[in-house]
């Protein structure tokens, strides 16, 4: 959407149609012919035709908020999700402060829960991208301690603010006139990593939402690294540093149906060459989060479990954890171990009666795909093919998903 299209769309008629569309995807056709004899110029129409199913995917993120927003499609791929952001909220809001800053605002999910949950809290928002601002403007108009600028995080007056959060742009390009795609080197952000940890220096309380793959080596000493999860989705890793610090260091959380469990790195056990076993009843496949925070291990002794192999983030056992607890891992009891050639491991799963598979994989170099069709199946029962190591030897495990208890 560049910035012309945006002053059509933000027309107060533009909007009353918008919320007069009913969108199916069955019904794009017909909507978009309805929209070109109402008159909408061929970019508005598009437009509104776009932000109407925008509005339909945006319900998985924002709820029933999503069908008074607007969005860009990049903008709502990287967006907070509401229950996330309220995680956020109650961690930079725990101080009270007077002014939090949402430098790099995207399209307002941050903002918004700061505002919902902060009382007496202002909230300034920033974004770099013009339409990106006026879009969150938008979305917080409603919210009368909000206010909402376009400008850089680096040239924003930090002193003025209590607690600062951030969410620097991780893609090139502005998502609206050129591709988009993802940057890797974290002094390409925008703002730069190093800038955004310099604000510490500054300011009493600070955030930083990064992607689940950073680099535990760019985590300075002294800050906290938070990888999150929800509903089995890495969502993030959110860095802490002053007020709003728990402690320092790495850790997991994890939101699961049956509530939330957090896991530190000091949970770590002492030798992390201990815990090395025999297969159990049970294969446990450790939650994103957790494994991405480095805290694999730290489930073996809480949870009876012990690793399959060294490097690999498989762990099993002989009972399924209970509680909280099951939200750590996914649980697949182990009905047999099978040859790892293909027309021995297709023998095996014909005279088992298996002819659809799920093939997961971990310290083997196979693709599944590929895998899936060599072994061309006839019809029959599912199951879960696990491609992986017992120690040092290959193996590939005949399995089937246990429901979390």
């Amino acid at each position: 959407m560049d910035e012309s299209v945006l002053a059509q769309l933000l027309d107060p008629a533009a909007l009353a149609l918008l919320e007069s569309i009913e969108y199916r995807p069955s019904d794009e056709l017909a909507i978009a012919s309805r929209l070109r004899k109402d008159g909408m110029s061929p970019d508005l129409a598009s437009e509104l035709l776009n932000q109407a199913q925008l509005r339909t995917e945006a319900k998985a993120k924002f709820g029933p908020f999503a069908a008074s927003m607007l969005f860009t499609r990049d903008g709502l791929a990287q967006a907070t999700r509401l229950s996330v952001a309220a995680h956020h909220s109650r961690r930079m809001l725990a101080t009270a402060p007077e002014i939090v800053a949402d430098l790099g605002c995207g399209l307002g999910a941050d903002s918004m829960a700061f505002a919902g949950m902060g009382g007496a809290t202002r909230v300034e928002a920033l974004d770099a991208d013009s339409v990106t601002a006026a879009l969150a403007a938008y979305n917080l108009k409603a919210l009368d301690t909000v206010s909402v600028t376009q400008g850089l995080a680096e040239e924003a007056d930090l002193q003025r603010f209590d607690a600062v959060w951030m969410d620097p742009a991780r893609r090139t390009g502005d998502g609206r006139t050129t591709a988009s795609r993802r940057l890797v080197d974290p002094e390409s952000f925008s703002p730069s990593l190093t800038w955004a940890f310099s604000v510490a220096e500054t300011v009493p309380s600070v955030g930083i939402k990064l992607g689940p793959a950073l680099d535990h080596a760019l985590i300075p000493d002294g800050w906290e690294a938070q990888w999150v999860s929800e509903d089995g989705d890495v969502v993030e890793v959110a860095l802490y540093h002053g007020e709003v610090r728990n402690r320092p260091g790495r850790n997991a959380l994890v939101h699961g149906p049956q509530g939330a469990l957090q896991i530190h790195e000091s949970e770590l056990p002492a030798d992390d060459e201990d815990g090395i076993g025999d297969l159990g009843e049970y294969l446990f496949e450790p939650d994103g989060a957790i494994i991405r925070a480095g805290l694999v291990t730290a489930l073996c002794g809480p949870l009876g479990m012990r690793r399959v192999s060294g490097p690999i983030a498989y762990l099993t056992g002989d009972r399924l954890p209970e509680g909280t607890a099951a939200s750590a891992v996914a649980s697949y009891r182990i009905v047999d171990v099978l040859p790892a050639g293909i027309k021995a491991l297709r023998r095996a799963l014909v005279d088992r009666g298996i002819g659809r598979v799920v093939i997961k994989k971990r310290g083997a170099d196979i693709v599944p795909d590929q895998v899936r069709r060599q072994l061309k199946l006839p019809a029959g029962d599912s199951a879960t093919l696990v491609f992986t190591r017992v120690g040092e030897d290959h193996v590939v495990l005949l399995t089937q998903p246990v429901a979390a208890g």
